[in-house]
């Protein structure tokens, strides 16, 4: 039975039940367990006995602490509090010394003791040992959480600071961060951050003791929500508690040991969108370029984490070129020293990558050198920094000219490489890079020369979607600048029906990418017979019901190059596509209009299509997109309208 201490009418500590969160056990029927042999018991005597003379005196000292706390009273158990405390509890045996006599148990329920004293003695011990995972489990499971949360109201800064602290190492687990959120801790420790601007302007020294406890409270709490921001449901909760704000005031502050868990705090929350919104509305990523240059690494490593999650929207990548945060990133990534440092490399390849995605970015990134600085990143382990390097020159090469200096400083063979690893984001950004150099002529025949048109095909089979997609994609450049592409594509046994094979994938991405390279290798006619034979005119014709514009591009434009082939033609309009893809002619993307208008054009070939053309109406469209500025969707236009006049004047000669 757990039991609880309360205090009687003469002031002393009495122990008496309370409830606990421990979940009983089911029993264990195993005939194996419960009835061991005589010589098992003795092997487990001797152990036993072997164990307490190994155990150093420290151990048994701390347990007799712990007796005197369960059995003395007041001024026994803050004795013994204060002799505890001056134990190294850092050590994981003292620390399995309070857990084996039940002393977790006692020094949760001293918290609900109207004891300053007690309190405060089992606060201090608890925020050093719940740094242990097996202590932080227990004092969960012991319903010390609740407790804690009740704390943070008290009066007392002290009190306030250690019950923070002690959540702060706590939350680390899943279920403490629930009850924290159940029990609204988490208003109060947002409420506890509003402290006056002059406490975080003026250096420790600077404050008498009163305001020096604030600010302990201060950073007690910012570490607690730093660990709570750890579930989507708490920075929610930290969202509508208005945290963004004190969290901004907060990361100017010159008391660094508060700067730390506050943008680690921005940087585990700037993945949401509703938070990019408010970083940018409070002008946080001016702060957080500014620790891009600080002398502590970590400030540095989650600055620039922060960065990478932000930078997905496009104002907080304009924001970090304004705020001149490209090139402390570079010459991050360019020093020595960050090469030994894992964590920040990784953060600092990544705000680079997300940041490149800004073709202006790119341009001052292009004047820093970045592209020849991260082809010799290629040479590192870490798969993540990888992953992160390969994005940055993916976005990097883009611009024409950053595909000639990945060549001409041998990027392309360590790329190459990369795609017999099996790390799916790593391989999304490898393919893509590969497939915007794989543009370039040059770089092109390098890709063939390793072999690397195989590889990328290869990943098709892949189980991940994107890889599937991005592959796909890739292999668009790589048909079209091969030499012999149709007899290339020929060579790779099951390659072509594998690429149909993909078009029963339910991811319209993959879908859009598949029907992209289809295009291209149905420009070969041996390869457009191969694909013919495994089905490609019935799994096209299935996917013309779409409502995604970028599927329809591709698969416009699949459908215009299939047409080249026996009785393709016919067959798009017996199962129905043609009047499908009519209706395509009503988005309002340019691109759909002129890879449909191709299909159409192709189509029209067919007498049977032209009727059911022109009774779907799609003249009226057709004259729209004749008087286009685009020379090939007017072409295709008036290819389309002169084969339907044609079988109309065809039926009024035969009439007359």
């Amino acid at each position: 039975m757990s039991q609880r201490v309360e205090e009687d009418e003469k002031g002393q500590t009495q122990l008496g039940p309370r409830e606990v969160y421990v979940e009983e056990l089911p029993d264990n029927d195993d005939s194996s367990v419960c009835g061991g042999s005589s010589d098992e018991e003795d092997e487990d005597r001797w152990k036993d006995a072997r164990k307490q003379q190994e155990l150093p005196s420290e151990y048994w000292h701390i347990q007799k602490l712990i007796k005197y706390m369960k059995a003395g009273n007041q001024t026994a158990t803050v004795i013994a509090l204060v002799c505890l405390k001056d134990q190294d509890l850092t050590q994981e045996m003292n620390q399995e010394a309070i857990r084996e006599i039940g002393g977790l148990e006692v020094l949760v329920n001293l918290l609900e003791t109207n004891d300053f004293k007690c309190k405060l003695g089992a606060l201090s011990i608890l925020s050093q040992i719940t740094a242990s995972l097996d202590t932080r489990r227990t004092i969960t499971d012991l319903g010390g959480i609740p407790l804690l949360v009740r704390l943070l109201y008290d009066p007392s800064s002290q009190l306030q600071m250690l019950a923070a602290e002690t959540i702060a190492n706590t939350a680390r687990i899943r279920k403490a961060r629930k009850i924290v959120r159940k029990k609204d801790g988490i208003p109060k420790l947002v409420d506890l951050l509003d402290v006056p601007q002059v406490y975080l302007g003026s250096s420790i020294e600077e404050l008498d003791q009163e305001k020096q406890d604030t600010v302990a409270v201060v950073r007690g709490s910012s570490k607690a929500l730093w660990s709570l921001s750890k579930s989507q449901k708490n920075r929610e909760v930290m969202r509508k508690a208005g945290c963004v704000k004190l969290l901004a005031r907060l990361l100017r502050s010159v008391h660094e040991d508060i700067v730390l868990p506050v943008i680690g705090t921005i940087q585990q929350c700037a993945s949401e969108s509703k938070y990019q919104l408010a970083i940018q509305t409070e002008g946080i990523v001016e702060d957080l370029v500014r620790y891009l240059s600080s002398p502590n690494d970590d400030l540095k490593t989650h600055a620039a984490s922060a960065i990478f999650k932000c930078a997905e929207d496009m104002t907080t990548r304009n924001a970090v070129r304004q705020h001149g945060g490209l090139d402390p990133l570079v010459g991050l990534i360019k020093s020595e020293k960050t090469r030994s440092n894992q964590p920040l490399l990784a953060a600092c390849t990544g705000a680079v990558w997300k940041c490149a995605i800004s073709p202006d970015n790119v341009r001052r990134l292009d004047e820093l050198r970045t592209v020849n600085t991260l082809v010799g990143l290629l040479a590192e382990e870490d798969e993540q920094v990888l992953t992160n390097v390969v994005g940055a020159l993916a976005e990097c090469a883009k611009l024409a000219h950053n595909r000639d200096v990945i060549r001409k400083v041998q990027g392309i063979p360590p790329l190459v490489n990369l795609l017999n690893l099996t790390n799916q984001p790593l391989l999304e950004n490898t393919t893509r890079v590969l497939g915007e150099c794989a543009w370039d002529s040059e770089c092109m025949a390098e890709i063939e020369e390793m072999d690397g048109v195989r590889l990328i095909w290869s990943l098709l089979k892949n189980d991940s979607p994107k890889v599937q997609a991005e592959a796909a994609w890739a292999l668009v450049p790589c048909v079209q600048n091969a030499k012999n592409s149709g007899e290339l594509v020929r060579s790779f046994v099951g390659g072509l029906e594998l690429m149909v094979r993909l078009l029963y994938s339910p991811d319209n991405q993959v879908l859009a990418c598949v029907c992209a390279a289809i295009a291209k290798v149905a420009q070969d006619r041996e390869n457009l017979a191969v694909i013919s034979d495994h089905g490609v005119v019935q799994m096209l014709s299935h996917l013309v019901k779409t409502d995604d514009d970028n599927l329809r591009e591709h698969l416009a434009a699949a459908i215009a190059n299939c047409c080249n082939w026996s009785t393709n033609c016919h067959e798009f309009g017996r199962l129905g596509a043609v009047t499908s893809l009519v209706e395509y002619m009503i988005s309002e993307r340019k691109q759909v209009h002129r890879t449909t208008a191709l299909a159409l054009a192709n189509l029209s070939q067919d007498p049977f299509n032209c009727i059911t053309l022109h009774q779907s109406r799609v003249v009226p469209y057709l004259l729209e997109t004749i008087g286009s500025t685009d020379e090939e969707l007017q072409e295709a236009s008036a290819i389309c309208l002169s084969n339907i006049r044609k079988l109309a004047l065809t039926a009024d000669t035969l009439k007359i």
